[in-house]
């Protein structure tokens, strides 16, 4: 049996492990990835192999930027960061017809930019701005697609935890890849804004009008942003200078989120246990997506099937971007079916190598992966950030959630495509950080 052939097996066995046996994403790909292995080189190999790679891989200092990331995202969750951002979103837009909306889109682009999970940023998001919209009378179907929809967020803005999962895996450097980050999240954000106002235009009932702030209020309610906005462009800005490895930025975007908000009494014992328990159980889960990533990533390697795909795509007579637009195609379906996540840690073997193949820049197309994750996270059978609303409101219908999502999911389409026509908007804040 050829090597191209058993890596296709054992791609096809993996599918069936996770589809048929309800096997996790994570012990899935180690435990498919070990017998292949096996099966190509030896069981001793196979042993040593994954003693040796997850051991070199966890073993390093650098991998601590992802509990330390995670961890921030829950200390500001559980200190109530979100809700003073939404108040002051609240105040300047709440006055315009679907201004709820937009509000809850504002505050969270603020708040993603210091918690990297697009899960944490729905659940907070809507936690607050689900009861405000029922209360002005928002229809579900604008109300429940803008949680849904703002949470992926959360993916694209750095400290993302996507980000910080593709550079572990390619090699990259997870400062650029966050550099990178930035302005397509906020395009991605006033997309959702557009979307909003046009919908707000032909429904007019969607979105009723709030009562207006007055200018004092407004400016009041900006004093609840500046310690979300202190946290990110230390710890952005710090990057982007050099004066902290992403370890380090984690360290200290952790010691002045607390130093911000134990002393005023905004973070409690019972907020501060909570958020290191969720740390520890979301981490637990990276880390064991990225153990069977390791494993599952070594099997292809010895089959040689990502460098004989690469090298297949590269020599066909076409456009790069047909190839690009097949890639993303794969990735929309199967985010519709498998976890968003468990999916890109377990195709980037595939399709990074394909992507530099093609000559695609490493920082550009892994925000464009990014990018088409987050669908991933709001498309229905399995977007997770559907059932985190659904979970906030029971009382919205499951079905009303899945169509109002529609709206939004052309925005992120339109986001992509403005991405691959204007490369320079992933590559300017990178390229100017050298």
């Amino acid at each position: 049996m050829s090597l191209t052939l058993v890596g296709v097996l054992g791609i096809l066995l993996l599918l069936l492990a996770m589809f048929f046996l309800g096997m996790p994403v994570g012990f899935a790909m180690g435990l498919v990835g070990f017998c292949g292995f096996w099966y190509v080189v030896s069981f001793k190999a196979a042993v040593s192999m994954v003693g040796n790679d997850v051991w070199a891989t966890f073993s390093k200092y650098g991998l601590t930027v992802v509990p330390l990331f995670i961890f921030l995202g829950y200390l500001a969750f559980n200190s109530g960061i979100a809700e003073r951002l939404y108040n002051a979103a609240y105040r300047w837009f709440g006055h315009w017809r679907g201004g709820l909306a937009v509000a809850t889109i504002g505050a969270d682009e603020l708040f993603a930019a210091i918690c990297g999970s697009n899960t944490a940023t729905a659940a907070t998001m809507g936690t607050v701005a689900l009861p405000q919209m029922k209360k002005y009378g928002y229809h579900t179907m604008l109300s429940s697609g803008t949680v849904v929809t703002g949470g992926t967020l959360g993916t694209v803005m750095p400290p993302s935890v996507v980000l910080i999962i593709i550079g572990l895996q390619t090699k990259q450097s997870i400062i650029k890849l966050f550099l990178g980050g930035i302005l397509p999240a906020i395009l991605l954000g006033l997309l959702f804004v557009l979307t909003i106002v046009i919908l707000c235009r032909v429904h007019p009932h969607y979105g009723p009008a709030g009562p207006r702030s007055t200018w004092t209020e407004r400016f009041k309610a900006l004093a609840g942003t500046l310690e979300a906005v202190a946290i990110f462009l230390l710890v952005i800005g710090g990057l982007y200078l050099g004066w902290f490895t992403p370890t380090e930025a984690g360290a200290v975007g952790v010691f002045f989120t607390l130093c911000f908000t134990v002393p005023f009494g905004r973070l409690g014992w019972k907020g501060l246990v909570d958020s290191v328990r969720d740390t520890l159980k979301i981490s637990a889960m990276v880390f064991f997506l990225v153990t069977g990533a390791i494993i599952f990533g070594r099997f292809l390697a010895v089959t040689r099937l990502p460098f004989m795909v690469a090298e297949f795509a590269a020599g066909l007579p076409v456009s790069p971007y047909v190839i690009l637009a097949m890639v993303l195609m794969i990735y929309l379906v199967g985010g519709c079916f498998v976890d968003s996540l468990g999916f890109l840690v377990l195709t980037i073997p595939i399709f990074f190598p394909l992507g530099m193949a093609l000559g695609f820049d490493p920082v550009w197309y892994a925000i464009i992966l990014t990018m088409i994750t987050t669908m991933g996270a709001i498309t229905p059978p399995v977007g997770v950030n559907i059932y985190v609303v659904k979970a906030l409101a029971p009382e919205i219908e499951l079905s009303t959630i899945f169509k109002s999502v529609s709206f939004f999911l052309l925005a992120c389409v339109v986001c992509i495509v403005i991405l691959i026509a204007f490369p320079g908007i992933v590559l300017i804040i990178p390229g100017m950080a050298g």
